[in-house]
């Protein structure tokens, strides 16, 4: 078991935490922002940054070529939707996107947007654990978590519909 705080301050102990949000164990700030047969998404639970998208396997696996067939079309279309609600919706001009096998969690991509304050901490993939971590720090306040689940419903009522 690994105890994890969350940007909100609760602490969890769980084993996996991408296996714990998409059974719902846990329940990210915002909730689900989309659910298919194979994915869920929501807001990263660690940084409250708005339009910072977690995209998880619900199935326990490590690397992107584990997903089947259907896995891998589901993946796709998912992120294309998604990367298109944070454009037209959320005003997102750049996205990051990451995901690492060597993680503790299991299958998710990271989809971290970039707006123009993080560019005081680079313009390179280098800069997004400052970036992350600022967040984490210093954003973590009740005006930023208003803006973030903002973020979160809006999505979720473009995605959904």
């Amino acid at each position: 078991m690994r105890k994890i705080t969350l940007s909100n301050g609760k602490t969890v102990e769980v084993e996996c935490l991408s296996c714990a949000l998409t059974s719902g164990e846990i329940e990210p700030d915002g909730g689900v922002i989309v659910e298919t047969k194979y994915f869920h998404a929501h807001q990263d639970v660690a940084y409250p940054i708005e339009g910072l998208v977690i995209l998880a396997s619900k199935r326990h696996i490590k690397c992107f070529d584990e997903l089947n067939e259907e896995e891998k079309v589901d993946y796709i279309n998912l992120l294309s939707k998604f990367r298109k609600a944070q454009r037209e919706v959320l005003g997102i001009e750049y996205v990051y996107y990451f995901y690492n096998e060597d993680t503790t969690h299991h299958f998710h991509t990271w989809m971290v947007p970039r707006y123009e304050w993080m560019y005081d901490f680079g313009r390179s993939v280098e800069s997004v654990r400052p970036v992350l971590l600022h967040a984490r720090n210093k954003l973590n306040n009740d005006e930023n978590v208003k803006k973030v689940i903002h973020g979160i419903n809006a999505l979720k009522k473009e995605l959904n519909t």
